[in-house]
């Protein structure tokens, strides 16, 4: 009697097991079945919202359903990256971030903080970009070139009011970098994302902000603003009179602004695969190629470990940046 009990409990459970394994194999296979919600945690006229407006485009086409860009800034980006931290992993809430997501949380350790989150609450799916950033100032500006403004940075310390994203942000973080190698002390002036920076520097209310070439390419080529170098381990192609922050010998500053696609940390593996694989079919699309081209874009796709391995080293770098910067009060 205790065998038979036992043998009609154990088909019981293998016959549920089977059931849930094929039911979330159909859910998966049937993905996605409603619109997505990819969170972009800047406001839209920066980098990352160029990327996700773009990526999101060409997903629709890869699944038939709505990909809708929902922008949740604030706090540097902690805000939005935290709402994808808290969503279902069902594949239906998606982050496209820069390297805020590794910087946030180191900066947050070194004074002491709980992080409102880390890079363990999420699933790395692609890089779609690693951009250079451009520093730029007003083309009515009294600098011609980056040693310029240098040498009177060093006679008017904290009198060359600059904009950026926030404390240890993406933008923040490699004007610190070089302004530290070339012993100078700017002012830093916060702002929401890349979009109300840029707008700070167009209206006169800062001298100075960061940029990648899809976001201050078209000002600099209407003549509005003057591009003093670039965070690139080489020239640009678009901006071959820029020298880089190498160049001008400061060894340590290249600087990166990447942006990536990102699920919760729970999502089922076989769910994550398949999403990866759309997301490499989306690059592919000739109107997404061209789309990024446009802006300036330079496609540096990877995915599963590839892309882990580039975070891993990222984050290693940052931590060294911002430990080298020190505390920001």
């Amino acid at each position: 009697m205790n065998k038979v009990f036992f043998y009609k409990s154990l088909m019981a459970i293998v016959v549920f097991l089977m059931t849930s394994v094929s039911s979330l194999a159909i859910a998966q296979n049937d993905f996605p079945s409603k619109p997505i919600n990819l969170i972009s945690p800047y406001p839209p006229g920066g980098a990352v919202d160029q990327a996700a407006r773009s990526i999101a485009q060409s997903l629709f086409k890869v699944w038939n359903q709505p990909v809708v860009v929902n922008t949740k800034p604030g706090a540097g980006g902690a805000i939005g990256i935290l709402a994808v931290a808290n969503a279902s992993p069902d594949g239906y809430t998606l982050l496209v971030t820069a390297p805020a997501i590794l910087s946030v949380p180191i900066s947050d350790r070194m004074f002491n903080k709980t992080p409102s989150f880390d890079r363990a609450q999420f699933t790395p799916l692609a890089l779609l970009s690693a951009e250079p950033v451009l520093f730029v100032v007003k083309a009515d500006a009294p600098w011609k070139n980056f040693e310029e403004l240098v040498s009177y940075a060093k006679k008017n310390p904290d009198k060359v009011p600059y904009s950026s994203t926030g404390n240890y942000s993406n933008l923040h973080l490699p004007v610190e970098m070089i302004a530290h190698a070339s012993a100078i002390k700017l002012q830093h002036i916060p702002y929401s994302g890349g979009g109300p920076a840029l707008t700070a520097v167009l209206g006169g209310q800062v001298a100075m902000t960061a940029g990648v070439p899809g976001v201050v390419g078209p000002q600099i080529k209407a003549g509005t603003l003057r591009p003093l170098l670039i965070t690139s381990a080489k020239r640009h192609p678009q901006f071959p009179d820029v020298p880089t922050a190498v160049e001008l010998g400061y060894k340590n500053a290249e600087f990166y602004l990447w942006a990536g696609l990102f699920a919760p940390a729970k999502t089922p593996d076989a769910l994550v695969q398949k999403i990866r694989k759309d997301i490499g079919r989306a690059v592919q699309d000739p109107e997404y190629i061209q789309m990024t081209e446009k802006m300036g874009v330079l496609i540096d796709y990877r995915d599963g470990k590839d892309f882990d391995d580039f975070l891993n080293k990222d984050q290693e770098r940052l931590s060294n940046t911002i430990k080298g910067i020190g505390k920001i009060e």
